[in-house]
């Protein structure tokens, strides 16, 4: 039968865990941190109670009732072999925590899992607890950062704080908000570390991360006032790695403010510092200084900086196992990781000398960069650059007149497109289970916090009753003590819950955003196949390149949520244009914008409205006998909300129900079933944006209206 007990010390009744519970003939059990045990047993066995710290006990099964074992310590356990003791488990400690440190950067769970080992080693007397706590909520919170889930670094370092204050975790802490761009917080994080008392390196991270805080925020001049107070530490202390990055990121400041000349200073301050540490952080520095001279139309000072950042980049590669997204510029801490990082490859730095040949248009020396691009990314399934190696490949082919080329590169941009999508689903997957396998391991690590709190309670109240007994007043306060206990408990648990929520919907948004309805593509290049079977090569080069400039700006938009009105209205007009440019029998157009209407204030979607505009071409203008006309309207109707009215005087949805073919009824429109998923989880995240009213239109025409409501935001 089971039999259920629990050990307790005799006169404090504090319960003792790992007492060893051994049936005789049977098997060994040990209690937990409750004191309590679970073992299989008959009426008749005996089983032995030992512990290091109190004399053997022997018991012998009567019936199957609970066993409550009152222990006294005995006397003959010397202090030094307890302290043995203690110095074992201490040991035990150190070995967890150096392993789950090591193991960090190359597996989240198994490092937290070391975590987990250690906290488990601390007793509940343990005179050095609460500096061994904070220690490892500080790893944790590292492990955190490193795997990019920074709400969870930030309530980890939180809780370090709250075991023993440290510098050096508070300023991980503000890196962490900043990680998640929480740019208040990280203000007042930073702003409170700045009035402590700071050593030199700490002086530097406190100022560097107030000027990243009011860059973040939108304040310029505040930041560039503490890069400033940063860099002047770091001169005076000599840190070469900070006062680069210091010069770089002033650089970027001022080339927001317009300061050019300011901001190539600052960049050739730290490209020569750069190239005397190192070939990773001279690689970096020559990439930050070339994107600089590529915003300002200075392409060959570009290209000679990426060539030299792309000799030290393949030096790298041929020495060692470069890693581009680990980070050796300041120091080993995770919050430091920059995507600039994930940039210094060497297909990367060929694709960018590529482009600034081709906007000169030298094309025979893009070429060969591209090439060369495209390799390497294929080497290293580097599924992006490739993709946009491939396309400017095509591009390039195409302004030099080599249709053929041109059109081969584009097919091959189309299987990589579709790869991409594959690899895209499965990185969302990965990054759900990942996220979702963080989450149970910090449970875990909250529940064995619950539990010594729930066993400390549970000593309290025992202690309470054997001690004032008859006083309900104590007893109801400890019961207030442990519901609020759980209470917090659970609100811990339905917190994280909530943060799994968000970050799901956060995914489902990127898998919505990256799934683009493919027929407009293939309809297109069948449409430039008819231009140049009927030898009308001047028109498949004009559609060509506004369906090249209709891809480009999809895909630079597919990772945002929202962008700006006025870009996606540039969008549509670039995607009616082609639908007409094709059907120039079929309708005309007109696209209307409230003069009203500030444009660059109200957010939309992407790509939200032109599933709608290609039903109303496709569904209802094609199949209309006389010319038709398709109108798009962006009215004003108060201060805060636009609505957005999309109509055609089309055949209507049910005549083009009815026109469908058997095979056109099985399928199934995953534009508009995306556009319904993606408004509903943004609706949801940000509290109703976006509404969506669909109806025929009943007159002598017939045809279909979509009128759209979106607010702006608050």
């Amino acid at each position: 039968m089971t039999i259920r007990g629990t050990v307790k010390e005799d006169k404090t009744l504090r319960p003792l865990k790992n007492v060893e519970i051994r049936v005789v003939g049977g098997n060994t059990y040990l209690t937990d941190n409750l004191g309590d045990f679970r073992i299989q047993a008959k009426i008749g066995d005996e089983i032995i109670i030992s512990h290091d710290n109190f004399n053997t006990i022997h018991h012998t099964i009567k019936s199957g009732e609970r066993i409550d074992v009152k222990v006294q310590e005995d006397p003959t356990v010397s202090s030094a072999e307890r302290e043995r003791k203690q110095k074992k488990l201490s040991a035990a400690y150190g070995v967890h925590l150096a392993a789950a440190r090591n193991s960090m950067k190359k597996d989240a769970t198994t490092s937290i899992d070391y975590v987990t080992k250690a906290l488990e080693t601390i007793e509940d007397d343990d005179t050095f607890g609460d500096e061994k706590k904070a220690e490892l909520f500080e790893t944790l919170g590292d492990i955190n950062a490193y795997w990019k889930q920074p709400d969870l670094a930030e309530s980890n370092y939180i809780t370090s704080l709250s075991n023993k204050y440290n510098t050096d975790v508070k300023i991980k802490l503000g890196n962490a908000q900043l990680q998640s761009e929480n740019y208040e917080s990280s203000l007042r994080t930073f702003d409170e570390l700045k009035k402590s008392r700071l050593n030199a390196i700490q002086r530097i991270k406190v100022y560097a991360g107030l000027g990243d805080s009011y860059k973040g925020s939108g304040s310029n001049e505040n930041a560039v006032n503490n890069y400033n107070i940063a860099l002047s530490f770091a001169q005076k202390n000599k840190s070469e790695d900070f006062i680069i990055d210091l010069n770089s990121k002033l650089a970027e400041m001022l080339q927001i403010q317009g300061n050019l000349d300011g901001a190539e200073e600052y960049l050739d301050n730290s490209v020569q510092l750069a190239s005397k540490r190192s070939k990773k952080s001279s690689a970096r520095q020559r990439a930050k200084a070339a994107d600089f001279y590529n915003k300002n139309n200075s392409f060959d000072k570009e290209i000679q900086l990426r060539k030299e950042a792309l000799e030290d980049i393949q030096d790298l590669e041929k020495k060692e196992a470069y890693s581009p997204v680990k980070n050796d510029s300041i120091e080993s801490d995770p919050n430091t990781t920059t995507n600039e990082d994930r940039a210094i490859t060497s297909q990367v730095q060929n694709y960018k000398i590529a482009n600034a040949f081709a906007a000169q248009s030298e094309f025979d020396e893009a070429i060969p960069y591209l090439e060369e691009s495209i390799k390497k990314a294929e080497s290293e399934n580097d599924l992006v650059v490739q993709k946009d190696a491939t396309r400017k490949l095509g591009e390039v082919y195409r302004e030099k007149g080599e249709l053929e080329k041109a059109s081969e590169a584009f097919k091959e941009y189309e299987v990589i497109i579709d790869r991409l999508y594959v690899q895209k689903d499965q990185e969302i997957s990965q990054a759900t289970r990942f996220s979702r396998e963080l989450a149970q391991k910090a449970n875990r690590i909250a529940t064995l916090e619950k539990d010594r709190e729930l066993n400390e309670s549970r000593y309290k109240l025992a202690f309470a009753s054997q001690e004032l007994a008859g006083q309900q007043k104590i007893i109801i306060y400890s019961l207030i003590g442990l519901s609020v206990l759980l209470f917090l408990a659970a609100y811990l648990m339905y917190r994280n819950i909530k943060q799994q929520q968000y970050a799901n919907n956060l995914l489902a948004l990127k898998s919505l955003r990256s799934q683009m309805n493919p027929h407009f593509i293939f309809n297109a290049l069948n449409s430039v196949n008819t231009f140049i079977a009927t030898s009308d090569e001047r028109a498949a080069n004009k559609y060509l390149t506004d369906f090249s400039l209709l891809m480009r700006a999809v895909l630079e938009n597919s990772e945002e949520d929202f962008i700006p009105l006025e870009n996606e209205i540039e969008l549509l007009e670039l995607y009616v244009q082609l639908e007409h440019f094709r059907f120039q029998d079929k309708f005309e157009y007109t696209i209307e914008v409230d003069p009203e209407i500030n444009i660059k204030e109200y957010m939309i979607p992407p790509m939200l409205l032109q599933p709608y505009v290609e039903n109303a071409v496709w569904h209802g203008l094609r199949y209309k006998e006389e010319k038709g006309l398709l109108s798009i309207r962006f009215d004003k109707t108060n201060s805060e909300t636009i609505e957005i009215v999309i109509a055609d005087n089309g055949i209507g949805r049910e005549k083009s129900k009815a026109l469908k073919t058997l095979n056109q009824k099985k399928q199934k429109s995953q534009g508009m079933s995306n556009i319904k998923k993606r408004i509903n989880i943004l609706n949801t995240m940000y509290k109703d944006k976006v509404d969506v009213f669909i109806s025929d239109l009943i007159d002598e025409e017939g045809g279909t209206q979509v009128k759209l409501t979106l607010k702006k935001d608050t």
